[in-house]
């Protein structure tokens, strides 16, 4: 392999790719990122036997074709540090497994392992396939992925479920304290699809994609579900999904509220981080008083108030006008989950429905009763 790029190309791609390497493995070569020429461009691809990223670099004048694995972080950090706008050249000497790199007046040999020795990154065709706008399938990740589960005691619960049916795709997460789900209408059909993607895969291709509608996002599957490839610009993205099978989220959504509640999503969301802070030392819990408008009252206005105590720190509460149909009620909530469910929400308004103390809360953006739903178990607090 011979050949010369733009030192902020390779950054770049190294900067795409990066993130997937393991910090630590029991496999020398997974913590390198493979390079490769493929079809007149240099191929970063990172690999951690669940997710890989590859990423294609432009390159001028290929000399010599070839591939090689060299350290991932030791490649990144050193060509950050080169002078932006110069060429970097490579050169790989296949005996030694080692690369020359030479980029203005800096010149370094690096030494790698062997690319036989890099994991295959598994072909993913003949099952179901669609396309998707970019914008669209970031705004509809980043409003569920975070409320998957961080851990993999519960495997399925440590992915997100994406369904096709018909013209519509629908995202849901959920970790046992809280759900999430966004449901979006597609320019086309596309297949019945069910499927399991792990909240960590979802999470890099949002990180990578554009919030451009124009850009397609190129989404294949294996016959037997048990991979995924995303592709999209110059980056593909492959991972392997999840078996089992995903709880039925439509069992813990409340048919019906007894209180409906309609507030400014900016005001509630800066009242909940301002409860949030004085709830660290409390299992974070923040509780919720509302309470429609009083008869007598000058303006037909209700009222959420916001609270949370600290035995040590004290107490804190914000009062917040908002139009509160149906019964007085109290409920509590986690104040992170909460704030998570608001900071996803980018309506004007939000509309919070709550049946009681002890059943699950709804939150959705006002406006859109369909598109998104945040559904959160609520805490349990003595009197």
């Amino acid at each position: 392999m011979k050949l010369e790029c733009l030192q902020e190309n390779l950054a770049e791609g190294l900067s795409v790719v990066g993130r997937v390497v393991p910090t630590k493995s029991t496999l020398p070569v997974l913590s390198n990122v493979l390079l490769s020429t493929r079809d007149g461009e240099l191929q970063l691809t990172a690999n951690n036997l669940e997710l890989s990223v590859a990423h294609r670099v432009a390159a001028m004048g290929i000399e010599r074709d070839g591939e090689i694995t060299l350290p991932a972080r030791l490649l990144s950090d050193y060509v950050a540090l080169l002078d932006h706008g110069q060429k970097v050249a490579l050169d790989l000497n296949p005996k030694t497994h080692k690369v020359h790199l030479a980029c203005g007046r800096y010149e370094a040999n690096i030494a790698g392992i062997d690319a036989e020795d890099f994991p295959p990154i598994p072909q993913v065709s003949g099952g179901p396939s669609f396309t998707i706008p970019a914008g669209t399938l970031k705004e509809t990740i980043a409003g569920v992925v975070f409320a998957a589960a961080p851990d993999d005691t519960r495997p399925v619960l440590a992915g997100a479920l994406l369904r096709m049916s018909g013209g519509s795709l629908t995202l849901a997460a959920a970790d046992g304290f809280r759900l999430a789900v966004r449901t979006v209408e597609l320019p086309e059909s596309g297949p019945e699809l069910t499927m399991i993607v792990p909240a960590k895969t979802l999470t890099e291709v949002a990180r990578l994609l554009s919030d451009a509608e124009d850009e397609q996002v190129a989404i294949n599957t294996t016959p037997n579900g048990n991979q995924v490839y995303f592709a999209f610009g110059k980056t593909e993205i492959t991972s392997r999904l999840i078996e089992g099978q995903f709880p039925d989220y439509q069992r813990i959504i409340p048919p019906e509220s007894k209180t409906r509640v309609k507030v400014s999503t900016t005001d509630f969301l800066r009242a909940t981080r301002a409860a949030a802070v004085f709830a660290r030392d409390n299992s974070n819990i923040v509780r919720l008083e509302c309470s429609p408008a009083r008869e007598n009252a000058d303006l037909a206005l209700g009222s959420v108030l916001v609270k949370s105590t600290s035995a040590e720190m004290g107490d804190n509460e914000g009062n917040l006008d908002a139009v509160v149909d149906g019964d007085d009620t109290q409920i509590a909530f986690n104040g992170r989950y909460l704030r998570d469910a608001l900071e996803a929400i980018d309506t004007p308004e939000v509309l919070l429905q709550i049946t009681g103390p002890s059943s699950p809360g709804i939150i959705k953006p006002a406006g859109e009763p369909n598109g998104y739903i945040h559904v959160i178990m609520p805490m349990h607090v003595a009197r």
